[in-house]
C-alpha cells in the first residue's frame, strides 16, 4: 500500500536525519537491515515494482542526508552509485506464489481424508 511505503520512508528519513553523522558504513549496515527487513515483509509476487521504489528512495533519502554534513558537498553520484551497490541489497521477490507454497503441503493429494 502506498500510504505504508511513505510512512516508513518518513521513519527513515527521520532515522537517517539522526544518524546522519556516524560513519557512513555504520549508516550503511543499518539501512542494509531496514531495506532487507522491508523486503522479508513485503517481497510477494505482484510487488515487484514497490519494492524497487522503496530501494530507490531509500538510496535517494541517504545521498540526500549524506550531501547535508558538509557545506562543500564532495559526495558526487558517482561514489554513492558505489555505496547503494554496497550496501543496500537488490530488490527481488522472496515469497512464492501461493500456488507452490501450497503445492508442499497437499502435493496433489487432499488433506482431508
Amino acid at each position: 500500500m502506498r500510504r505504508r511505503l511513505a510512512a516508513k520512508l518518513q521513519e527513515v528519513k527521520a532515522e537517517l536525519r539522526k544518524r546522519m553523522h556516524q560513519p557512513i558504513p555504520d549508516q550503511g549496515v543499518w539501512l542494509q537491515s531496514v531495506v532487507r527487513g522491508y523486503f522479508a515483509y513485503h517481497a510477494v509476487p505482484g510487488n515487484w515494482r514497490a519494492l524497487g521504489a522503496f530501494r530507490t528512495q531509500c538510496a535517494r533519502l541517504w545521498y540526500r542526508t549524506l550531501r547535508r554534513r558538509s557545506q562543500k558537498a564532495r559526495l558526487t553520484w558517482e561514489r554513492m552509485t558505489k555505496l547503494i551497490d554496497t550496501w543496500l541489497p537488490p530488490a527481488r521477490i522472496h515469497h512464492p506464489w501461493p500456488e507452490q507454497r501450497l503445492a508442499a503441503l497437499i502435493q496433489g493429494k487432499s488433506r482431508m481424508p
